[in-house]
């Protein structure tokens, strides 16, 4: 099936994917003396008096921005704002389609960071959330750092924190069926941009020790004088130096959030017995599912919905929001992040090999997440 066509021709018949529907009927006159003027003044007034009223009595409790630069669009890359618009309103529809959480596409027309900062921080009294998306590393750290310690609603860059959800999810899965634990088991994370850093972090707060990171230039440790901060941060007893040939010897898990076709046959094959591959690069994964197979690996994964254990970002988002927003938490914690990421894993119902992730039309998921992260809410 052509899904790039069949997508144009969808965009142009329906003008995009969102429209806006309403909760109080605009029937007669007593209606619109409710909806607006003159009834609307005392709802204004009392929300003038105490602005957390405005949770309850504005849609804001249940809406979401979806915002960006345009900068890191999917596997496109720096295509501007409003070319990003589709992907906008797609990551909306999703939020509604999965939680039931109303979502507004904005594009900022702005690279400058600063500037960023500010109009998203002058547009958030309308919402009870923020998510940040396809904003490109390493500003989008700094963008999300401000923005969490300056509002007093969530906000999450899912292109790093969703993704490391889920990835975390498929690990704790594909842990049991290997019979590998999280203690001592190698990790070789290829790709340190928003995904790749954020994916580390998380593992490591949940335990897992022995990682090795990987970028277009070799491993990341401290005899390398380039690293930015970010990357610097990354550098632990563990770290290695050397090529992706050399560093994926030996080692238990590949996680790839870099490039199409970088992992081959034989570095496949010098793994450890029982070996993971979570290949996460779009369109393209770092080395085919069949591929992987061919070279002993027991669990691939991808990014891609036309092979097993898609790692999907819609199992993540939607819950994350609808929990935190429903107990009014002003951040989303690692805590939080790491009690998602358990929910996911333990929802798969007949775990098996190609059977390590949910798929984001399994009934419940998004409460599963959306439990998770009530549970672990600490005022």
């Amino acid at each position: 099936m052509d899904y790039n066509k069949l997508s144009v021709e969808k965009h142009l018949e329906k003008r995009g994917k969102l429209e806006i529907s309403m909760k109080m009927p605009i029937d007669n006159k007593d209606d619109l003396s409710i909806c607006y003027t003159p009834g609307v003044a005392e709802p204004c007034r009392i929300i003038a008096k105490d602005e957390s009223k405005a949770f309850n009595m504005t849609s804001s409790k249940n809406t979401v921005a979806v915002i960006s630069d345009g900068t890191a669009v999917l596997g496109l890359g720096d295509i501007g704002p409003v070319a990003s618009l589709p992907v906008m309103e797609g990551k909306c529809a999703l939020f509604k389609k999965f939680a039931g959480i109303d979502a507004f596409p904005i594009v900022i027309n702005t690279k400058n960071t600063e500037e960023i900062i500010q109009t998203i921080k002058n547009i958030a009294p309308t919402f009870g959330g923020i998510n940040l998306e396809d904003i490109s590393a390493p500003r989008c750290f700094e963008i999300e750092k401000r923005l969490s310690n300056e509002l007093n609603i969530p906000v999450f860059h899912d292109d790093q924190h969703g993704t490391a959800i889920v990835v975390l999810a498929g690990l704790i899965n594909a842990l049991k069926l290997t019979n590998k634990n999280k203690e001592n088991v190698k990790v070789l994370v290829n790709g340190v941009g928003a995904a790749g850093t954020s994916i580390i972090n998380l593992m490591k707060a949940y335990g897992v020790k022995n990682i090795v990171s990987v970028d277009s230039k070799g491993g990341i440790c401290n005899l390398r004088d380039d690293l930015n901060s970010d990357k610097k941060e990354l550098v632990d007893e563990f770290s290695k130096c050397g090529n992706l040939e050399d560093l994926i010897t030996g080692m238990d898990v590949f996680i790839g959030v870099s490039k199409g076709n970088i992992l081959t046959k034989e570095m496949a094959k010098s793994m450890n017995k029982d070996a993971i591959v979570f290949a996460m690069a779009n369109p393209t994964p770092e080395i085919s599912p069949d591929l992987a197979k061919e070279s002993g690996v027991r669990i691939i994964a991808t990014g891609r919905s036309d092979y097993p254990n898609q790692l999907n970002n819609v199992l993540v988002f939607p819950g994350i929001f609808k929990g935190a927003m429903e107990v009014r938490a002003e951040k989303i914690t690692e805590d939080m992040k790491i009690a998602a990421a358990i929910g996911i894993a333990n929802s798969v119902n007949n775990l098996s090999d190609d059977k390590i992730i949910p798929s984001p039309f399994d009934e419940g998921v998004s409460d599963i997440v959306a439990k998770a992260v009530i549970s672990n809410y600490k005022k």
